[in-house]
Order: structure tokens, then sequence, then C-alpha cells
């Protein structure tokens, strides 16, 4: 390092934000922007999907950058536009991947984990996109969901095979759109993962299936009960699991590289049962080789590591660079 600015660009260029953002105003008070440029990307780094969309000044951050941070937001009301992630989760999952890509490069596995963790609870969601043509919005489910001889939301019925958990998320979902902000973020922060899942139980693996999923075209069922029962599968592979091994809460015994390697290897013979989960053998090239290939064939689409951590800090480097030129 030549000097203290230096050492700001090498912080952008690890993707360093908070540190950067503290150390930046002391070497470059005239960098007015940096602060909340950094800012944003470590919500970014963090995953913090509220405020993905909070207003930040728009000279501070370029526009492309805002909006596609917006495209993985989680609205924070029935009523906000756009739709951001409950639109569409591909986007979500992209910023998901290149998380993982880039904590597992600073070696900070803890993150690591709870990204898979994050990733593994929305995946069913994931799979069902191509057929609700958008990624599980309580605004927009469908009718069928309420058909008559429907179970979906049905609390104490005893030849539902949700959990009672699921079954509590079923009955809130069909009526949270309805519900003021605080109760539309509370079911969210709750209930929505436990959705996820009891959606995935419908299609993938009910004993007595009602007319909840009646709905969905019959072309269209047989892929989506095998994508549903892959992403259930991963739920319980060791990769994930991994991350509740430690004997006192999560936040303990923090895996090594090689122990994650090692359970995500066992992981993927466990996926390796048919076509879709086959894809997770796949060397694409990613740290966790095959997991981007695995979202895919989940998302019925192409999904790869997204580059906006990549381009916020390649923009903070510019920025960097220009008072080292002055």
């Amino acid at each position: 390092m030549h000097s203290p600015l230096d050492l700001l660009i090498e912080l952008a260029r690890r993707y360093a934000f908070a540190d950067l953002g503290a150390l930046a105003p002391k070497v470059v008070p005239e960098g007015v922007l940096i602060p909340a440029l950094c800012e944003f990307g470590q919500r970014l780094l963090t995953l913090d999907a509220e405020d993905f969309a909070t207003e930040v000044d728009a000279k501070s951050v370029p526009s492309a950058l805002r909006r596609r941070a917006r495209e993985c937001h989680m609205p924070q009301t029935a009523r906000e536009q756009p739709r951001g992630a409950l639109s569409s989760l591909r986007p979500a999952y992209g910023l998901l991947l290149e998380v993982i890509q880039v904590r597992w490069e600073r070696r900070e596995l803890s993150s690591v984990m709870s990204a898979i963790h994050i990733a593994g609870e929305y995946l069913p969601l994931l799979a069902f996109e191509p057929v609700l043509g958008h990624a599980g919005d309580p605004a927009r489910w469908p009718d069928g969901l309420r058909a008559e001889g429907s179970r979906f939301g049905v609390i104490g019925d005893r030849e539902c095979d949700h959990t009672k958990p699921e079954k509590s998320a079923a009955e809130r979902t069909l009526r949270v759109a309805q519900e003021p902000g605080e109760g539309w973020r509370a079911y969210f922060d709750r209930q929505h993962s436990q959705l996820s899942g009891a959606m995935a139980t419908c299609v993938a693996k009910c004993r007595r299936p009602c007319t909840a999923m009646d709905w969905i075209a019959p072309e269209s069922r047989e892929s989506l009960a095998l994508r549903c029962k892959v992403a259930l599968t991963f739920a319980d592979t060791p990769l994930v699991r991994l991350r509740h091994a430690a004997p006192v809460g999560h936040g303990f015994g923090v895996p090594s590289p090689e122990e994650v390697l090692d359970a995500w290897a066992r992981s993927r013979s466990y996926l390796d049962k048919n076509g879709v989960g086959h894809q997770a053998t796949r060397d694409d090239g990613f740290p966790l080789p095959g997991l981007p290939s695995l979202f895919s064939a989940i998302a019925s689409a192409p999904i790869r590591p997204a580059t906006l951590l990549k381009d916020v800090s390649g923009h903070m480097m510019s920025l960097l660079s220009h008072f080292a030129n002055i």
C-alpha cells in the first residue's frame, strides 16, 4: 500500500463496504457520495432485502444499480410497487449466489451458511414461479387455492399433510394482503418461508391430495412436482443441516471450508436421484460446484451469480481513483 487512498481502493475491491464507509470520510472528506454508496453495498452484502429499496440520494448510487437492487427487494406493504422479489425470485437468487461467492472468497463461512439456508427456504417458490407467473405474492394467489374441497389453510384439518406452522402460514397467506403494513411485514418475517414448504408439500409429497392445486395445468404438474421434491430434499441435505450442527445455537462452531466442501460433496450424492437433482453434480465453476446449476434446474430457468456487488465495488473504485488523480 502506498497511501491511505490505496487502502480504501483495496477495501472496495474486497467488498469491505462497512469499513470503507467508516474510513473514507477521514481520508477523502470531499468524497461525500462514498458513505451512502457504501451503505447501499453493505445492505446487499448482508442480504438486507427489506431495505434494498430504501431511498438513497440518486447522485450517490447510479440508477442502474438501484434498479437491479429493487428487483431483489421484498415489498414492505401489500400494495407497494414494483413487486421486486415477489414478482420474480430469480434476481434474488443471482444475488444470493454472488454473496455466497464473495463470502467464500473472504472465508466468512458463517455468512456463507446463512445465505445457503435462506436459499433453501425459498427454493419451492422458485420452482412454483413458472406456473404461478410470480414468486409467491400473497396479493396474487390463484383462486384455486380456495376451491371447493381445498384443505389449504384449513386449521385443524387432520387430512392435510401440512405441519401446524405450515397450516398457520397457509391460512395467513390467503388474507394477509388485506392487512396493514405491520401485519404484512410480520407475515414475511415469520411465516412466508413456512408457506414455501407448504406449497411444495402439496404437489410433491401429499398423501391425500385435495383440490388446492387443481388449478395447475396438467402438462406442468409432473415437472413442478419433481422440482419441488428436489427443493425439499435440498433443505434436508448435509450442507444445509451443517448450519444447525453446532451444539449451542447457530452462532457457534462455524464450519471450516473443508467441512463445507465435504458436506456439499455428500449433498450432491444425496441429490443425484433424478434429472433435476443430477444438475448438482455439474462442475460449473462455482465455489460449491453445481449449486447454480441446481438452482437453475429447480427454477426451470438460467440462474447465475449476479454481478451487482462487483459493479458496486467497481463504481466505488472509480470514484476513489478519481480522488487519487486529483
